[in-house]
């Protein structure tokens, strides 16, 4: 079969430019007529002028009453002016007209009231005093809003209040998503998948960014691998009222990627790959003078092509600029290497460590869709930069709301599941605090207290030599800095093994028996070290391990890869086990600690941290994932401190 080939890949400003070339915006968008009550968000077509004054009179700004003015000039405290009622005031209320005749309001308070019904006031005010004069806030037929303008909450009351009940805007932007693929399911159906099957959540994904910018989306059920099925898809979205029509995948250089065949049978493909990671495969071209994109597969690809293209070609189509998203500055927590010509969108966890804001990066792969749930940040890295440096000052995009950074936790340091539950519980306190995590091993956490990337680390090192856990490599890695060493828990590592034991491993020295098929952690994780040290015990040498490069960065993904058959076995802990219905073979009851510098143990969100591990309902929650004893739970150690039996 014939695969599509990158000829050449475009710069995203590019990109977006050239399709701007090619798009007839005035024939493609018109403008409608809405109600002002329905505008809000909407792109004004017209200047819009002010049909009436406000206030249409001058009117009461205060309770009170009434008078004129020059009446009070005389008044002073003992010697009130006397005013006669109906003649020198009238009682008003807030936004009352004022009464002819009358030029000032007194305030109700400075008012008493005598027997005969006289008004005594010892004040002497200036006309206009407490008065909302005619066309304060708007004059009939004075420019209130120009062409091309966002209109906001607060313009729709302004509208209103100047007599504007309708309004001349441009389109809503109408998008429709085409997702295809065979192996893709339908999720309006609630499918099961099988093997080789995913459920289908790109377009609704994409839907819900467009519904951020304004846009309109509809989505189509999934469409197969057929380029007679896929054309007839695109036509009938072509024939509808829709502006955009995306395809979602097929669009890199597979043999069964059609998307760029078909869009080529109804019009002009002008981009096919964009000079990003992820995105690169993004097309764009026009067809029957309608934009046409497809949109990558992955789900964090087609993020970058809707919000890098898609997003700035909407709104420009509408006449307007698009909504950005809010950015701060960060200290990059460790070098990250970049491709040269691509410009990469590195999602980061972002929140305050001291007084900076320190980004770490998470997970690159464009696959990997919870990258962006766990991520605060996106930091661009120009296409001519060949990465960022630790300590590096970098600008990135925000993916939460501003002031959830300073509420955010940042840990660096190992896996492991009750951190899930940890984040759970500091979203439920009355203050609610976010975690964010970056599993990079118990080595990677002490490298982050170090250079002051992270509030904690969760460590879990075994030193042989004293027998103790953490404190010699605490010695070690961050001699001079006081830290805390607080037990999260302890837990139980050992062998994760296949339902039922068919390959009928009983331990590690099992591992080197030909047929076998190890899955390990990355290299500076404590699991990785508790194994080596195993194997040592053993007298096995790594390279007798098959599999023993083949790495994870979490005991849930190493029991995937054991359930799934891609490996027989591998190390992690008896909680990982349990939860996708494995067997195991303990190998070791171990501390896991947290390391926290002593000056982070007063701020308010460890505080908060330290306050639910010490809970006994926290502890029986622990418990219950299995694989752990909570007797130590958010006692703080002390080096030789042994595990109890």
């Amino acid at each position: 079969m014939q695969r599509n080939i990158y000829l050449r890949t475009v710069p995203l400003v590019e990109a977006v430019a050239l399709l701007k070339s090619r798009l007839d915006r005035e024939a493609l968008v018109r403008t409608q007529t809405v109600p002002v009550t329905q505008a809000a968000g909407r792109i004004t077509a017209k200047p819009i002028h002010a049909a009436v004054s406000s206030p249409t009179a001058h009117c009461a700004a205060m309770d009170g009453i009434a008078v004129l003015a020059s009446l009070t000039f005389a008044a002073r405290e003992g010697e009130p002016a006397r005013l006669a009622p109906g003649k020198d005031f009238v009682f008003v209320n807030t936004g009352d007209a004022l009464p002819k005749g009358f030029d000032a309001v007194v305030m109700i308070e400075e008012v008493v009231l005598a027997e005969d019904g006289s008004a005594l006031v010892e004040v002497s005010v200036p006309p206009w005093r407490h008065v909302r004069r005619i066309g304060e806030d708007i004059v009939a037929t004075e420019l209130l809003l120009p062409e091309r303008r966002r209109l906001t909450p607060f313009d729709i009351a302004a509208l209103l209040a100047s007599g504007v009940y309708d309004v001349e805007v441009y389109e809503q932007i109408r998008i429709t998503v085409i997702p295809t693929g065979d192996e893709v399911l339908d999720p309006e159906t609630r499918p099961a998948p099988g093997p080789g099957q995913v459920i289908e959540s790109n377009s609704a994904m994409l839907a819900a960014l467009a519904a951020e910018w304004g846009a309109r989306v509809s989505r189509a059920a999934p469409v197969p691998d057929d380029p007679e099925l896929l054309a007839a898809a695109v036509g009938e979205a072509l024939d509808s009222d829709a502006h955009i029509v995306v395809l979602g995948a097929g669009s890199s250089a597979g043999a069964k990627d059609y998307s760029k065949s078909v869009m080529e049978g109804f019009g002009e493909v002008y981009v096919h790959g964009v000079s990003a990671m992820p995105g690169k495969p993004s097309i764009l071209g026009v067809a029957r003078g309608k934009l046409m994109v497809c949109s990558p597969g992955y789900p964090v690809s087609a993020m970058v092509c809707f919000e890098e293209l898609v997003k700035p070609l909407a709104a420009w189509l509408c006449r307007s600029e698009p909504l950005q998203r809010p950015t701060a500055t960060a200290v990059m927590a460790r070098d990250v290497p970049s491709k040269l010509g691509l410009e990469e969108f590195m999602r980061a966890a972002v929140g305050r460590v001291g007084e900076r804001l320190v980004a770490v990066p998470l997970a690159r792969g464009a696959g990997l869709i919870s990258s962006l749930t766990k991520a605060q940040g996106l930091v661009r890295i120009p296409a001519n930069a060949e990465g960022v440096k630790k300590g590096e000052r970098v600008t990135a995009t925000l993916l939460c709301d501003p002031g959830e950074l300073a509420a955010t936790l940042v840990h660096v340091g190992s896996h492991d599941n009750i951190l899930d539950l940890l984040a759970s519980f500091l979203m439920r306190a009355d203050t609610p605090y976010r975690l964010a995590s970056s599993h990079v091993g118990s080595m990677g956490g002490l490298a982050a207290l170090a250079d002051g990337s992270a509030l904690f680390a969760g460590i879990h090192l075994f030193d042989p030599e004293s027998d103790d856990y953490n404190f010699p490599f605490l010695d070690k890695y961050l001699a001079g800095t006081p830290v805390a060493v607080i037990n999260l828990a302890i837990r139980h590592q050992g062998l994760i093994l296949a339902k039922g034991n068919p390959k009928k491993i009983g331990g590690v020295v099992d591992l080197t028996r030909p047929g076998i098929t190890f899955v390990n952690r990355q290299r500076g994780a404590g699991t990785r070290i508790l194994f080596d040290f195993r194997l040592a015990q053993a007298g096995i040498k790594p390279e007798q391990v098959s599999g023993y490069d083949f790495e994870e960065f979490t005991h849930m993904a190493v029991a995937v890869n054991v359930q799934s058959g891609a490996a027989d076995c591998g190390m992690g802990i008896y909680a990982a086990a349990k939860a996708l219905g494995l067997d195991f073979i303990p190998v070791a009851r171990e501390r896991y600690d947290l390391a926290i510098p002593e000056a982070y143990l007063i701020d308010p969100r460890v505080q908060a941290m330290l306050a639910i591990i010490g809970d006994p309902v926290f502890k029986s929650r622990v418990e219950a994932l299995g694989g752990y004893e909570t007797g130590l739970s958010g006692k703080r150690m002390r080096p030789g401190e042994a595990l109890p039996e």
